[in-house]
């Protein structure tokens, strides 16, 4: 058990070693991204993760110190595998009981500062495991955040129930959708159409219906990914 330092420089370490610099320039032209990638495809980053998240000794002991390590490797990033390594630490089932109302502050500040689709919807699947902890608190604030100003939180309300099966919150997915049917944002239209289409594969006839409701108001993109299943 640790305060999550050595884990880090661990996670690093690991993360360095498997560098590829040709295939690294690549990667970074593909995600249009300002950080540089260190180039490993994502088995390779996985293989060498893997082990030290599991590792016993290198468990954090405390939901601070987690916390804590996974801001410092997510905002402290050289690389993009750093934030995906925080990712991988943010998601671990070690970690599982400390997904809760109270790292949504952490989640948020993920979101608003990763503002790249790889980032978010990763990020995501917390926001959802969070949200069936608390669905009438986190009900409240996926409705803020689907009107917030930032179109990544918009982006993360409207696909925060894409697990949810037959435990989504109808209401909650047309409150989240809604305010954002007339964004033109290229990843709001297509978190629209990818949040129907996952549902249509639980309750097809609601996804129908909603179409049908909501009929010029929904963009052609939102529609074509919603009824791509019907």
């Amino acid at each position: 058990m640790s305060d999550g330092s050595e884990l880090l420089d661990a996670m690093r370490v690991a993360l360095r070693s498997g560098a590829n610099v040709e295939r690294a320039v690549g990667q970074q032209r593909y995600m249009k991204s300002e950080m540089p990638f260190l180039g490993l495809t994502s088995p390779q980053r996985h293989a060498l993760l893997r082990p030290l998240l599991a590792d016993p000794a290198l468990r954090i002991e405390s939901r601070t110190g987690w916390e804590r390590a996974v801001g410092d490797l997510w905002d402290g990033a050289q690389f993009r595998e750093d934030r995906y390594a925080a990712l991988a630490l943010l998601r671990h089932r070690s970690y599982r009981s400390w997904r809760d109302p109270d790292v949504m502050p952490l989640v948020e500040h993920m979101i608003t500062t990763g503002a790249w689709w790889d980032y978010v919807d990763e990020v995501g699947n917390v926001v959802g495991e969070v949200l069936l902890l608390d669905p009438e608190g986190e009900g409240l604030r996926m409705r803020g955040w689907a009107e917030h100003e930032n179109m990544w939180l918009r982006r993360s309300a409207i696909i925060s129930q894409l697990r949810h099966k037959d435990r989504t919150d109808t209401e909650l997915l047309e409150a989240v959708i809604e305010p954002n049917l007339d964004d033109t944002e290229f990843f709001v239209r297509k978190a629209i159409g990818w949040a129907l289409r996952q549902y249509s594969r639980t309750d097809p006839a609601w996804v129908r219906a909603f179409v049908d409701a909501h009929g010029p108001r929904l963009s052609g993109l939102s529609r074509r990914e919603a009824l791509k299943h019907l």
